[in-house]
């Protein structure tokens, strides 16, 4: 590395971020950049360490440790450094097709496992990895790159997701004619619907869609395969299809009163408010509000999150996030040692608005929500919840015990379930035949094998959640990349994509 002592000389430093007060008055981004000089020195703190897990992307404890698509770190971490910003692009060009996207909303596994974050603050990945795709599109270094030459093979790839987006990318790029179909009106799956706009602006979004429409891609909207369209269609008309549905079935919390009205699933709440905001900046009224609303968002993770965020612009009256686990601890725990993904206490966005608005956090850990109730309009007002104790699990399987006497009403009349998901819905892979692979209780998920993605239809893939399970961004980038791989293998017989 080109200053060694970096990371003894300057401390981390990562994008500004407007106050709490001041962001949740808008939808806009609520990061600001860094000047050039200071991202150099944040370049500077990478150590030359030796043993970089930062780009490995192996799974430990069940948590991604390192980056999944295996991004070049330390080599772009030293170009910035040196200020070389186009080569820094270029090798980050070489492992990511969508930096914008993880720069902004990816949870950075690779920090988690930065060796410096053994006894320091890690480097400041995610902040490096933003600027230099930003630096790129500012000076007209991302540009459209059509192939050369076509290949005159055809590929179908169901969800624009980032699975899919990064699939078509790399199968458009080795000159095949790629296709993507997509349900929504927009483009661009969980990034443009499941995303608020706050954590990534949509033109953000459309900017690289526009590059790839321009590089060759085609994008099809308003069409859900194996309802607008018959699955097999696709068979009869392409050469191969890669399946990048995502896991869009919730979670959901069959306990008494659930049928009354006011709750709802977190992404229906996300999905509609983007969607009027981009309509109609929330005049046309299509959206649940939360205003002058007692909200309770049910689960933790990042959907969560984003409810509360949501919620809080909208001006609720009061906001409280039920997580049934217990409260992670400040540091790491010794059973949670690096590289592994540090299970700590965080504070997002929308945990800082929420304390911001109403002078708490709103997180309630170890509690469990065991009925709804309503008034006598079939509406929710209340739900009753009990604290439970992780430390006695109960004898009858669940790994954990109610604490008797701790009974509590509490108001609500909007409850946003953010329980996680199921799989994905199986349409389409019913039509094809695909093997579905079964899990616990409801769960299923397309059958594919991890580095191969085939189905057992020769000329089907899968990639992304709906192969995986719910998962990361980086992940699913990960997944859209390795399934081009093979699905042009498969067409051509041999490949040059990574």
């Amino acid at each position: 590395m080109g200053k060694p002592t970096g990371f003894k000389e300057y401390p981390r430093q990562v994008y500004h971020e407007r106050t709490p007060e001041l962001r949740i008055l808008d939808w806009d981004e609520f990061s600001e950049p860094l000047d050039p000089g200071k991202l150099r020195t944040q370049g500077a703190r990478c150590m030359d360490c030796g043993i970089p897990f930062c780009h490995t992307g192996e799974i430990l404890a069940g948590m991604a440790t390192g980056c999944p698509i295996h991004n070049l770190i330390p080599e772009w971490n030293d170009l910035v450094y040196h200020d070389q910003w186009r080569e820094a692009l270029d090798r980050l060009h070489q492992t990511n097709n969508f930096p914008e996207f993880t720069g902004r909303v990816c949870p950075a596994p690779c920090e988690g496992s930065c060796t410096l974050g053994i006894t320091s603050p890690p480097v400041a990945i995610k902040t490096i990895e933003k600027a230099i795709i930003e630096r790129g599109f500012e000076e007209g270094w991302v540009h459209p790159r059509p192939p050369a030459q076509r290949t005159g093979k055809t590929v179908a790839i169901v969800g624009s997701g980032p699975a899919g987006l990064a699939a078509a990318a790399q199968l458009n790029a080795a000159g095949h004619a790629v296709t993507v179909f997509e349900r929504a009106d927009r483009i661009g799956g969980l990034l443009m619907y499941g995303i608020p706009s706050m954590k990534l602006e949509k033109d953000i979004v459309e900017r690289r869609l526009n590059l790839m429409a321009d590089e060759g891609v085609k994008f099809v909207t308003n069409c859900e395969i194996g309802r607008d369209l018959p699955a097999q269609k696709l068979l009869a008309d392409f050469d191969a299809v890669i399946l990048c549905t995502g896991s869009t079935r919730p979670r959901d919390l069959p306990i008494p009163g659930r049928d009354l009205a006011g709750i709802h699933f977190a992404m229906e709440f996300l999905h509609a408010n983007t969607k009027s905001l981009l309509d109609s900046h929330l005049q046309d009224g299509n959206y649940i509000s939360a205003k002058d609303k007692h909200v309770i968002v049910i689960g933790g993770g990042d959907t969560g999150n984003d409810c509360l965020g949501t919620s809080v612009r909208h001006g609720c009256r009061s906001l409280t996030n039920f997580e049934i686990v217990p409260r992670p601890p400040d540091e790491r725990a010794e059973t949670n040692p690096w590289p592994q993904w540090p299970r700590v206490f965080r504070v997002d966005y929308g945990h800082a608005e929420g304390e911001a608005v109403f002078g708490r956090d709103p997180r309630e850990f170890s509690i469990e929500t065991i009925e709804f109730i309503g008034d006598d309009e079939g509406r929710v007002k209340a739900l009753k919840t009990v604290l439970v104790d992780w430390a006695y699990p109960d004898p009858k399987g669940a790994p954990f015990s109610r604490v008797a006497g701790t009974e509590r009403e509490w108001p609500a009349d909007l409850v946003f379930l953010a329980l996680g998901f199921l799989g994905p819905e199986h349409p389409a892979a019913e039509q094809l035949g695909i093997t579905i692979r079964e899990g616990r209780g409801a769960m299923s998920w397309y059958d594919a094998e991890y580095g191969k993605y085939q189905t057992n239809v020769p000329n089907v893939f899968a990639a992304g959640d709906c192969r995986r399970g719910q998962s990361l961004i980086v992940w699913a980038i990960n997944e859209g990349r390795e399934a081009a791989r093979e699905c042009d293998r498969y067409l051509m017989g041999a490949t040059k994509l990574p």
